[in-house]
């Protein structure tokens, strides 16, 4: 039994006594506690692999900062690995795979991932969902497909992302073949999530805002309304960054909340997805400001969503260098200010 179902309630439309708040990122390197066990260990990717360490970080949030929600410590990346496409992760750099998809004879070496090759993944919602004792709902996570997708023909993050864009025009059909496995794969992986005891699920399209429209309904929300479609046990928020004008799109899809980016305009949005649960927008770089201008983005933000269903969080990550004290007043703020 959830002691805190804010987030919860507040996907499914419902009024809440004030707006629940989490933040994209929230477990991460903002706070001195997950710097010290990363600091013990070989890399990014045994922390994710170890579930007993991945649930300490995903709870200290909860602990520190006082978050409605926690999201657990992972990798969008998982998946391609679990395909079959192995990728490291480079300090000051960020992911990095050795070797990409460049043929359909490298699609015909990968496989739809099984989700035993996930099971970290699963043990350590169980741990974390466990050591949470229902205090608040925790949130399990992938990538969009054409995100995944995006990585693993590019091989890393890039400012363009030509090859994967390249690919859409020179060879449809084979994008299409591996954004439907990819597809496959994250259903089978969020479903596990859920069964292990996630609560709320989030699908991450960081790279959205480079397709134009057209090729974004084509070759990416297709596919997250597929796994939109899939996932019916719990509450499913999508968020598409720099996909503004796929608003009206998102409308048709089978999730409760949308994410809005910090560019986005939540008057706007307000009337476009009048049937959906909203979650955002503050400009990350506002927690560099003062309290007080903290304070006020904050009050700016709450008043533009209104009596909106609503979620308060970021319009992207929180920025490695934030102070931590400033991220734990806005979420203070959203709490003061909110309750009714």
């Amino acid at each position: 039994m959830l002691k805190n179902d804010l987030i919860l309630r507040a996907a499914r439309g419902e009024k809440t006594e004030r707006t629940p708040v989490w933040l994209m990122r929230q477990a991460g390197r903002i706070l001195p506690e997950y710097r010290a066990v990363r600091k013990s260990l070989s890399g990014f990717k045994e922390l994710v692999e170890t579930p007993e360490l991945a649930a300490e970080v995903t709870i200290q949030p909860v602990d520190i900062l006082g978050v409605d929600a926690a999201i657990i410590f992972s990798d969008i990346l998982v998946i391609p690995e679990a395909m079959g496409l192995t990728y490291e992760m480079v300090e000051q750099k960020g992911p990095h795979f050795p070797k990409t998809v460049e043929s359909s004879k490298d699609i015909d070496a990968l496989k739809v991932a099984d989700p035993v090759d996930l099971s970290y993944v699963f043990d350590a919602i169980k741990i974390t969902k466990r050591e949470l004792d229902g205090r608040v709902p925790l949130i399990g996570f992938a990538g969009a497909p054409w995100t995944i997708f995006s990585y693993m023909i590019e091989g890393g993050g890039s400012k363009t992302f030509s090859k994967a864009r390249r690919l859409l025009y020179a060879d449809a059909e084979m994008a299409e073949r591996l954004l439907e496995m990819i597809t496959e794969s994250t259903i089978g992986y969020l479903k596990k999530q859920i069964e292990a005891g996630a609560d709320m699920i989030q699908v991450f399209d960081s790279w959205a805002g480079v397709l134009p429209p057209e090729q974004y309904s084509q070759f990416s929300l297709k596919y997250i309304s597929k796994i939109c479609d899939a996932i019916d046990e719990v509450p499913v928020t999508v968020f598409a960054k720099g996909a503004w004008w796929a608003l009206p799109d998102m409308a048709d899809i089978d999730c409760r909340t949308v994410g809005l980016d910090w560019n986005m305009n939540p008057h706007s949005a307000r009337k476009i997805l009048n049937n959906k649960t909203l979650q955002g927008n503050l400009d990350p770089c506002a927690l560099y400001g003062s309290n007080e201008t903290i304070r006020h983005e904050t009050e700016k933000m709450l008043n533009a969503f209104g009596d909106h269903p609503y979620i308060a969080n970021l319009g992207h990550g929180v920025y490695p260098d934030t102070d931590p004290q400033k991220v734990k007043y806005f979420i203070e703020c959203v709490k003061n200010l909110s309750a009714y």
